[in-house]
This record gives C-alpha cells, sequence and structure tokens, in this order.
C-alpha cells in the first residue's frame, strides 16, 4: 500500500510541474502516472550503474554530478514517455530538483512514519 501511495505522489509532483515551469508538459495524469512508473523504474535500474561508472567525476565535483545524472535520466523519461515533456537539459536540471523536492515534501506530509521499513 505504501509504495502505491508512493507511486501516486510521484505522480502528484509531476502533475505539479508544469505549473512552475512552462517548459515542462504533462498533457494528463495517466501520462503522469506513466511517466512516475518509469522515473521510479530508472531510478531503481540505471541510475545505480551511472552512479558507480561517474564516481571519480562525482568524488571530484564533491557529489554535484549526481545532479547531473539525475538531470539526464529525468530528461531520458520525457523522451520515452509520450505525454511528458521536458525542452532541454537546463530545464530537467531545474526540473528534476523541483520534482524532488515537491515529491519530498508531499511525501513527509502524507506518509506516516511509523518506524516500519
Amino acid at each position: 500500500m505504501r509504495l502505491l501511495l508512493t507511486w501516486l505522489i510521484n505522480a502528484a509532483a509531476l502533475m505539479a510541474l508544469p505549473y512552475l515551469m512552462n517548459s515542462v508538459t504533462v498533457t494528463n495524469i495517466g501520462s503522469a502516472l506513466v511517466a512516475a512508473l518509469v522515473l521510479g523504474l530508472v531510478n531503481t535500474l540505471i541510475r545505480p550503474v551511472l552512479v558507480v561508472l561517474t564516481l571519480p567525476v562525482t568524488l571530484l565535483s564533491l557529489g554535484l554530478f549526481i545532479l547531473v545524472i539525475n538531470a539526464l535520466l529525468f530528461w531520458l523519461v520525457s523522451h520515452l514517455v509520450a505525454g511528458f515533456h521536458v525542452t532541454g537539459f537546463g530545464s530537467a536540471f531545474v526540473a528534476a530538483i523541483l520534482y524532488s523536492v515537491i515529491s519530498w515534501a508531499l511525501s513527509t506530509l502524507l506518509l506516516k512514519n511509523d518506524g516500519n521499513p
């Protein structure tokens, strides 16, 4: 149940992005749900590999290169999912940060932390 609620929270965060940025478009809630699912899968499967492969650059940049990886994956998902579009890398960079902040805030407000993992 918690996984389903997290997925819905992430979709809601994606739906909020077009109101904050003109360069991000989400056509409908179905596109947001699919994009949230694909983004979750990409972050689970591809992101760890990229983090390990770019570890030297990440260490030299004091971890800031992780933001570049997040932006690239966000941009990749916008190319994979119909109805979800980000205009460029700069927009993806800012959108990925906003998406993380919104999803964190909604998760903090809506998910009860009862000590269970």
